[in-house]
């Protein structure tokens, strides 16, 4: 990647210098080229709007396309804002890492020390679970637990509280088990050590530091920007306006609920990319810090639901055939985000979406701009083999429980069945879903995809914990065998 691309004034990306085979051949990069196919992706899988950010040489430019609502009609533009989802936990573990900075937090330390009201189902685990732990997804703490705790200051607070009876995914340091309540216990701890809301602390000490000024955390400060609304619909079709702008409650902040301009997302990316620092020179987190973010804590056995090699502490870790990468996907209601970047080409791209099939929309860009932009090549999409190996079902069958979800694997005429069952206080949430299976490996199992964030194909994936415990991963949650 060359370290001297520059924006000309001609509206091209172009290279000064020794830009290896490509200068030699005069390639430009021409925004022109990439907004056209913007454009024709975009409309190709049914994806109303999108914008995308890219980052190059420490410079950001941004792209728009389409709509944010089918039904008004608005033009998507650079600066509409959109939901980001789980992107929100990069805010938060950016915000946690800088307590680690100022040493008012120990990473290895258990959550109780912050936190001594700090109670989970089980009692060892309540005693145990260390910061570090929630921040790479393997304190065990589950996914699915939404609680409305209202919209008062004392909202996570509240939500910690009402967690305290919920079931662990699995034993404490024993897997991977991806946790949007772990990460709503991290907001909290941000909330005890500073003695100011979430909100207000990543306002105070990411955003303005930053320059952050079209990223914010609620609907009513949304008011004032161009707003993205999500979209539904089957896979391969137009979809229409979903039934509500947001359904999440204040309290799903930590975990889910950061609003931004695909360019913002990037200038945060950005401050990772340059050891901290803010463009006016400003250390918003130290050096040590952001090297410790996207050092690889624990490895992921599905490695497809969200393109998944590792997991450091915040960051989803890749690996592009030997080239290193970090980012981060997010979901809300019809809305999907998608930000990788390529410490060694220092590139970051960001798309943002409000419905369609996004993922594929974000496949075939981003393997062409990060190939273009990084020598770096997307893996293939997730699907069966055209012969699928033949496989001992009997080991893989049973039943798998974690919280609120209970997952049937039989044997049906040779073939896998998988039931996945809604239970105890998300049993009115879905009736169950049934689908056949086809192996991609022994432990590796192909479902039917549903939705844009799982595509074509949805991964199954069979392994073992670390205590010797049979699980099954659906949607990167580990669901241990109990019968």
């Amino acid at each position: 990647m060359p370290k001297n691309l520059s924006w000309d004034a001609q509206g091209t990306w172009s290279a000064k210098g020794d830009w290896g085979t490509r200068d030699s051949e005069g390639r430009k990069l021409y925004l022109g080229h990439w907004q056209a196919r913007l454009d024709q992706l975009r409309i190709a899988h049914h994806v109303p709007g999108a914008t995308l950010a890219v980052l190059v040489d420490g410079d950001v430019q941004e792209l728009a396309s389409g709509v944010l609502h089918l039904g008004t009609g608005v033009d998507a533009t650079p600066d509409s804002v959109f939901q980001l989802g789980s992107l929100a936990k990069i805010y938060t573990a950016t915000l946690i890492m800088q307590l680690v900075d100022s040493g008012a937090l120990d990473l290895d330390a258990p959550v109780r020390d912050v936190l001594p009201d700090f109670v989970v189902a089980d009692e060892e685990a309540t005693r145990t679970i260390t910061t570090r732990q929630l921040l790479s997804h393997t304190s065990g703490l589950t996914c699915d637990f939404t609680y409305d705790s209202g919209r008062g200051d004392d909202c996570l607070a509240r939500y910690v509280e009402a967690a305290k009876d919920v079931g662990l995914d699995c034993p404490p340091g024993t897997a991977v088990s991806y946790s949007s309540l772990g990460y709503n216990v991290l907001g909290r701890i941000v909330e005890v050590l500073t003695g100011r809301t979430w909100d207000e602390a990543l306002k105070e000490r990411l955003l303005a530091p930053l320059g952050l000024t079209h990223t914010m955390t609620l609907p009513e400060e949304a008011l004032a920007h161009r707003t993205a609304m999500g979209h539904l619909g089957e896979l391969g079709e137009e979809p229409t306006p979903a039934p509500a702008w947001d359904l999440m409650p204040r309290s799903a902040g930590p975990y889910g609920r950061v609003l931004a301009t695909a360019g913002d997302v990037a200038r945060l990316a950005r401050m990772h990319l340059e050891d901290g620092k803010s463009p006016e020179g400003v250390q918003v987190l130290s050096p040590r810090g952001v090297a410790a973010m996207r050092q690889r804590e624990v490895d992921v056995p599905d490695k497809w639901t969200v393109s998944a090699d590792g997991w450091g502490l915040g960051w989803t870790l890749y690996d592009w055939s030997g080239i290193p990468g970090f980012g981060h996907d997010g979901a809300s209601i019809g809305q999907y985000g998608f930000l990788r970047v390529v410490p060694s080409a220092g590139v970051a791209l960001v798309l943002l979406t409000n419905g369609g099939d996004a993922r594929q929309l974000y496949a075939d860009l981003f393997d062409e701009l990060l190939g273009e932009l990084a020598g770096v090549r997307m893996p293939t999409p997730f699907a069966p083999p055209a012969e699928p190996p033949v496989v001992d079902l009997a080991p893989l069958c049973g039943t798998y429980k974690r919280e609120g979800v209970e997952i049937t694997v039989t044997e049906q005429g040779g073939t896998a069945h998988l039931v996945y069952a809604f239970v105890d206080g998300m049993k009115d949430f879905s009736p169950p879903l049934e689908m056949d299976l086809t192996p991609v490996s022994p432990t590796v199992f192909a479902g039917p995809g549903s939705g844009a964030y799982s595509a074509d194909w949805m991964p199954v994936v069979f392994a073992t914990l670390a205590d010797g415990t049979a699980c099954v991963y659906i949607g990167m949650r580990a669901a241990p065998k109990v019968a």
